[in-house]
């Protein structure tokens, strides 16, 4: 809007007119003087203009201000509740992570259906499904062993085939900042480097009864029931040895040893401690 040579009065200053105006500022000339003021600020209490058309349409640009000035402040009171229920959470993470004692089963296998293999090796996530029965039937499983010590093991079986052939198809370490116990979707992410998937042919020489026994039924392969069952921290490291002995690409071998290396450190496992692989299918 034009207000060039509008006549304005001001509590202090009198009567004067518009000379200049932008949207941040508007200079009036008084009878002494120019006088600068921030616009449309000013407006409202310290200066009235005499127009009436002109007067409605500053109201209406002073109250779309306010709002803007409201909802800025709004935004700011936001993020700063955002910033303080990140520093909480940052704080719980870290006393967690002080506080961590390595469990001797922290390792998670999966069993992936046929609709789930393509999704975990694409984007490498799995979901630890939901609790059946209870209070808190319904709700996401949470997996409370996980820390940033464990590793996923992707298994499934062939359509038609027995239990006894389940299949390896990769493995990935949890997510850099993963905690289990503070998972509340179920998802469970991977690490962004970690993560190895297994060709057909190599998935073919690692079969998951071969390091794993039920101590329930330790002359049984059975998995009836659930998505997952928590996994014992030699026997990965058995699954990741073999694995880097799979691997004929440098690049890939380069990695699965990386990989290796880094779940020994974090789970205070020296190589020469690993005992052979003796699983069920290895007492047959």
């Amino acid at each position: 809007m034009n207000l060039i040579n509008k006549k304005v009065t001001h509590k202090r200053f009198g009567m004067g007119s518009i000379v200049k105006h932008n949207d941040s500022s508007i200079e009036i000339n008084f009878e002494s003087e120019n006088k600068l003021f921030v616009f449309p600020d000013v407006f409202g209490k310290h200066l009235k203009i005499h127009d009436k058309s002109d007067a409605e349409s500053l109201e209406k640009i002073i109250q779309k201000k306010e709002d803007e000035r409201r909802e800025e402040e709004w935004k700011k009171e936001e993020e700063k509740k955002l910033q303080q229920k990140k520093q909480e959470l940052r704080i719980e993470h870290e006393k967690l992570m002080k506080n961590h004692k390595l469990h001797p089963e922290s390792q998670m296998v999966f069993w992936c259906d046929k609709e789930e293999r393509n999704l975990a090796l694409s984007e490498w996530r799995v979901f630890s499904g939901v609790i059946k029965s209870g209070r808190n039937k319904g709700n996401p499983n949470k997996p409370v062993r996980l820390h940033q010590n464990s590793a996923v093991l992707l298994t499934a079986i062939d359509p038609g085939m027995p239990e006894k052939d389940r299949r390896i198809l990769g493995v990935y370490m949890v997510n850099e900042k993963f905690i289990g116990k503070l998972c509340k979707d179920g998802t469970i992410p991977a690490h962004s480097k970690y993560r190895i998937q297994l060709t057909e042919e190599e998935s073919d020489q690692l079969r998951f009864w071969e390091y794993y026994v039920n101590q329930k039924s330790p002359d049984k392969m059975t998995w009836n029931t659930g998505k997952y069952r928590y996994f014992d921290n030699l026997w990965m490291a058995q699954i990741l040895l073999d694995i880097i002995s799979l691997k004929r690409d440098p690049n890939e071998r380069e990695l699965a040893q990386q990989f290796f290396d880094h779940y020994c450190k974090m789970n205070q496992i020296a190589e020469q401690e690993i005992p052979k692989r003796n699983g069920v299918l290895m007492r047959a």
